[in-house]
Parts: C-alpha cells; structure tokens; sequence
C-alpha cells in the first residue's frame, strides 16, 4: 500500500508524513470532542421533533380519512388547521436542525483537515461554527412554536354574531 502511494509522486508521501504523528491525531481528536457531542445533542433533539412530526401527519391523515368517509365531526374539522400549522412548524425545525447537524459534521471534518494543510482555516472553522449555532436557534425556535401551538390547543372557531 505504502509503495503504491509512494509511487504516486510526492503528495502521497507527504500527506502520510503529516499524519504519521500520533500525538497531532490525538489532538484533532480532541478538538473534534465537542463538536462530536453537539452532534449527538442535535440527533437526540430531532428524534424529538420527529415523532411530534409523525404524530401530527398521522392525526391529519385520520381525519382526513374520516372526512372522505362521513364520519368527521366538526371538532376534528376545526383541527386541520391548527395541525397543518404545527406540522409547517415541525418541518422548519427539522429542516433547520437538520442543517445544523450537517454543517457541524463540516466542522468536524475542517478540525481533522486543519491540522494537515498549511493554509489557515481557523476563520472558515469558526464561521461553520457559528453558522451550526444559528442554524440551531432557528430551528430549536421552530420547535418552541410548534410545542406552544399544541400546548394552547385547537381554538375553537368563533360563532358570528348576528
């Protein structure tokens, strides 16, 4: 393997030069800890936020059935709106979380990549850094709504007076 790449020119030697340093891979390691565990925060976050999802569409789903059928009360008609609003809510915190997740899986990598380029990539690290975090927000924002609207519940349609 080492003579195949060898043969390859001198990038090939180089790059197993750099990272032939044990104690450099364990530093990256490191670093990478923090990032790595956010990761499995915003994992843990949008296993939340997907079954709220699947719940909502389920809900949908039934009373849409019920209503092809017949058999749909008033109550669960007035409730479709109240539910396609929490699952536009659902979807905006899972698209952004899913985002987040994504660029801090960029961050990551920049960690590992960073310690064997010469370039500096310490300001592009830190923007994907911050760009997770706002990502993030906005996401865990989407969620907030969502679990407001189901706490406050269906309102119930108000009667015109005459």
């Amino acid at each position: 393997m080492i003579d195949l790449l060898s043969s390859g020119g001198g990038l090939a030697i180089e790059i197993l030069e750099r990272t032939a340093s044990t104690p450099r891979v364990q530093q990256m390691v490191q670093l990478s800890l923090a990032p790595a565990f956010l990761l499995g925060g915003i994992g843990a976050i949008m296993n939340v936020m997907m079954s709220r999802m699947i719940w909502i569409a389920e809900r949908i789903e039934r009373i849409e059935r019920r209503i092809e059928d017949g058999k749909a009360g008033e109550v669960e008609i007035s409730e479709l709106p109240w539910l396609g609003q929490r699952r536009r809510h659902a979807q905006k915190a899972v698209v952004f979380s899913t985002a987040s997740a994504a660029v801090i899986s960029v961050v990551i990598g920049l960690l590992f990549i960073s310690a064997y380029i010469k370039p500096q990539i310490g300001t592009i690290t830190a923007m994907a850094w911050v760009l997770t975090m706002v990502l993030l927000i906005i996401g865990l924002g989407f969620f907030l709504l969502e679990t407001r609207l189901a706490a406050r519940g269906v309102r119930p349609a108000r009667k015109k007076k005459r």
